[in-house]
């Protein structure tokens, strides 16, 4: 690894501990050469897993994509970074125990949708209505009145 800070590419490891739910590593390093810290993340090699498109078109599983749409659902609500990024890898830790080769785009949406209505009915809303492509009001009110008999 190279430091950040002078290139050198001799470190060692302080500290190393799971992140990420359990799908990355966490490592504090000290750089042997200008001794200042720095962090990576070892993450598992992205596999094959592919999202199949609602056009039958297949694109590789992309978890950034995952967390944009979250990040813009809870935009300005109160859930933690913390919260997010425990909901965008529990999702992309279901689809890779759940689907070998590839999984619908409709899957991955159904499940943000799952985990963000556990979080903020807000969130949960605004991610819907891109999702699901309202149309107009009436649509958005039919996914409102379940929620509102509770």
């Amino acid at each position: 690894m190279k430091c950040p800070f002078c290139k050198n590419n001799k470190d060692a490891v302080v500290d190393s501990r799971l992140a990420e739910n359990g799908f990355a590593m966490r490592r504090r390093r000290r750089c042997l050469n200008c001794n200042r810290r720095y962090t990576t993340y070892e993450r598992r090699e992205e596999s094959s897993l592919k999202v199949e498109k609602k056009d039958g078109s297949l694109e590789p599983f992309k978890r950034e994509k995952i967390k944009d749409g979250v990040n813009k659902a809870c935009e300005k609500r109160p859930v933690s970074l913390e919260k997010m990024e425990e909901i965008v890898s529990g999702i992309e830790r279901e689809a890779y125990d759940k689907y070998d080769g590839s999984v619908p785009s409709r899957k991955i949406g159904e499940l943000v949708m799952r985990e963000l209505k556990k979080v903020d009915q807000v969130a949960y809303v605004r991610f819907a209505s891109v999702y699901r492509q309202f149309k107009d009001i009436q649509e958005f009110f039919k996914e409102l009145k379940p929620m509102l008999k509770k």
